[in-house]
């Protein structure tokens, strides 16, 4: 008689999970800070996303506070700062440039990055290589330092009016154009021409075009101060 072949035992072997390292935890909070905003960022939810207890999180990150400067100096990390070679205002351009299409691509880097007092290695790295770009290039002590606070300070300010835009060519078109005739009606006429203009202008109303146009304004006026 035949004997029955023992039935075969389905595998129960879990895939291995992945090492809950910082590295892995920042960048899960970067994913939930892009995804819904920073403000949103929890201990508890980065703990959910990565399937795992909180009390797990602390063995690699001290708290919430040290989450936020470890997505700050992520994002930093992005901004690209052309080598000196290019030239002092290639090298300022290209940075503040680059800045920004990083903060477009994390809307709330750039209001981060101002609020956070402490200062990692990585931030103080970027500040030093940036000045490093003015002093090397003939800025006295006193100019790279105005230089560079001129320059950050119209990147941060374009940026918080950019992101306060409706996104798009064409919705910024339809909103200047109907805010245009509501400032004549109410007196407003110099911001209503703006409107107007913002809404017809032939070209458009490209950000990335008049990023750059202040910025050389900007640059222009550093090469003064650089003499």
């Amino acid at each position: 008689m035949a004997t029955k072949s023992p039935a075969t035992k389905k595998s129960t072997t879990r895939p291995a999970r992945l090492p809950l390292g910082r590295d892995r935890v920042i960048r899960a909070a970067l994913a939930l800070a892009d995804r819904s905003g920073v403000e949103a960022l929890s201990m508890r939810g980065l703990a959910r996303k990565l399937g795992v207890e909180a009390m797990s999180l602390y063995r690699h990150v001290a708290n919430k506070d040290d989450v936020l400067d470890g997505i700050v100096d992520m994002v930093i990390g992005e901004i690209e700062i052309p080598p000196l070679a290019v030239g002092w205002r290639a090298a300022m351009r290209g940075r503040a440039i680059s800045a920004r299409q990083v903060f477009l691509r994390h809307p709330w880097a750039a209001t981060l990055f101002e609020s956070r007092t402490s200062m990692s290695g990585i931030r103080l790295g970027y500040a030093d290589a940036v000045l490093g770009i003015l002093r090397r290039s003939g800025f006295a002590v006193s100019a790279a330092y105005r230089s560079f606070l001129l320059v950050d300070s119209y990147l941060y300010g374009f940026m918080l009016q950019e992101l306060s835009w409706p996104s798009g060519e064409a919705e910024r078109r339809r909103m200047a154009t109907q805010m245009g005739p509501l400032l004549a009606a109410a007196g407003h006429l110099h911001l209503a021409e703006v409107m107007t203009h913002v809404g017809s202008a032939p070209a458009g109303f490209d950000l990335d075009v008049e990023f750059e146009r202040g910025l050389d304004l900007i640059l222009d006026c550093l090469d003064r101060l650089r003499g």
